[in-house]
């Protein structure tokens, strides 16, 4: 039976709902995703065009670090990264996320929400 891993990453809590609810109907095992730096209320303001989440955003081949906790996917076939959309894309430590797991041979999926995201 194929084992399925659902990475996330959730700086409101609407990602990680979402992630449970396909945890659970996939039978699959959960990891959470960590920056390196939590974000703080001030860097997720996107009204503000010189907060940390803007910038990184619009640095079009940046990565932001994350911490050194990702969970072996070895044993896993499966893997769905689940995240929140930021200026229209994924927050830029998912493509560090990426960058750091051996996915070949995996079979490989995300999922996105927005603030408007009903659970």
């Amino acid at each position: 039976m194929a084992k399925t891993l659902v990475l996330y990453y959730s700086a409101t809590n609407t990602t990680k709902k979402i992630a449970e609810q396909v945890a659970q109907k996939l039978n699959a095992d959960m990891a959470e995703i960590h920056p390196e730096q939590p974000y703080t209320a001030a860097d997720l303001n996107w009204h503000d065009e010189s907060s940390r989440t803007t910038v990184e955003q619009h640095e079009h081949n940046s990565r932001v670090d994350i911490k050194d906790d990702l969970p072996d996917i070895t044993n896993y076939d499966n893997i769905v990264i689940g995240h929140p959309i930021w200026w229209a894309i994924p927050p830029r430590m998912i493509s560090t996320v990426i960058d750091h797991l051996d996915l070949n041979g995996k079979n490989l999926a995300l999922f996105a929400t927005s603030g408007g995201t009903n659970y």
